[in-house]
């Protein structure tokens, strides 16, 4: 079935309200088909009335017809009671014959009674299916004028190519709906994390939501799921996994199919010393940071994230230093070294 005519995409409707309409085409092609039969059948049905109604009142005329000639033939053998034997005895041949015709004619009319209920029935039986056609086209035709089930904004829905359903558009059998009804109250952002890290995500981890269009709005929102088999993504080599996050709030810019970014908050840490990556330097198996009293400080470190990591040994609190490796590097000298166990 064709698509006709379709709302625009993104326009938000109420319950009720029109959505689109198929082609009918073919449906009254099948209407105008299964009228024509509903006709002939009633046409048929009509027949069969009169033709019964006739049959039924012949043979009742003749049923009359044989009692009257029975009723005779008994007056022709009593008035026959004087008559030679030869003239009684045909008398009573004629009423025998009279009789045996009667009871014939009547076990006749029993019959034909029956055959005609079921020639009747047979014909209101086909008669019924067809208005029953009828009836189940008609409501079929009213479905061709699609309405929103609720309130939402119109999506077009996708087949299985990818391609989003329009204007003259087929669509099978298996698959009918022509748009789709996102629920605009809570929104949903899908994004899809690397295998190595996907350990560190869990149910109900709080999130930074960031919207490509808006730069400046921030939203929040929670991680509701996480899949539990990875995929591979087109042109990617790595296995990733969905992740799903719910917004907390709402907001009238916010669309389908916009693309957000992500920041999951995997673990909050009180009270710890940090600092700026770019500050941290290696030497072989040695990692220390350039201070501005002119020593290569060894550090300990620790848990990090994509922009600060965490010193446990080897800094205070105000101890300043390079973000940068400075230009006399060689006037430095190591600190700390007693941390290298560590």
């Amino acid at each position: 079935v064709k698509i006709q005519d379709l709302i625009p995409e993104g326009t938000v409707v109420d319950s009720g309200q029109w959505v689109a309409t198929l082609d009918r085409s073919e449906a009254d092609n099948s209407l105008k088909d299964i009228l024509d039969n509903l006709e002939q059948k009633e046409s048929e049905y009509m027949r069969t009335k009169l033709d019964t109604t006739m049959q039924l009142r012949e043979l009742r005329d003749q049923l009359f017809n044989l009692s009257f000639a029975m009723e005779e033939a008994e007056i022709t053998l009593e008035q026959s009671q004087y008559e030679p034997p030869a003239a009684i005895r045909q008398a009573q041949i004629e009423l025998e014959k009279a009789k045996r015709a009667y009871d014939q004619a009547e076990q006749n009319y029993g019959l034909k009674v029956q055959q005609s209920k079921a020639e009747m029935r047979e014909a209101e039986i086909n008669m019924a299916r067809d208005r029953r056609s009828k009836d189940e086209m008609e409501a079929v035709m009213q479905k061709f004028d699609i309405y929103a089930p609720s309130s939402g904004m119109v999506i077009y829905k996708k087949d299985w190519s990818g391609q989003k359903r329009t204007a003259g558009t087929e669509i099978n059998t298996w698959d009918l709906a022509v748009a789709t009804l996102p629920d605009l109250s809570t929104m949903i952002s899908m994004t899809y994390v690397n295998e190595i890290d996907i350990s560190k995500l869990t149910k109900g981890q709080k999130v930074r939501i960031g919207v490509d269009a808006f730069p400046e709005k921030e939203f929040t929102g929670e991680v509701f799921e996480v899949a539990n088999i990875g995929q591979q993504l087109p042109n990617t080599d790595a296995k990733v996994f969905e992740v799903r996050i719910e917004l907390n709030e709402r907001d009238t810019i916010l669309r389908p199919s916009m693309t957000t970014s992500n920041m999951v908050i995997t673990q909050v840490l009180d009270s710890v010393l940090f600092i700026p990556l770019e500050a941290v330097h290696a030497n072989d198996s040695l990692t220390f940071v350039y201070t501005r009293d002119n020593k290569k400080q060894i550090v300990v470190l620790g848990e990090s994230n994509e922009n600060h990591i965490i010193v446990e040994m080897g800094l205070n609190k105000g101890d300043r230093l390079y973000l940068s490796m400075p230009g006399d590097t060689e006037s430095f000298k190591y600190s700390g070294l007693e941390l290298v166990k560590e």
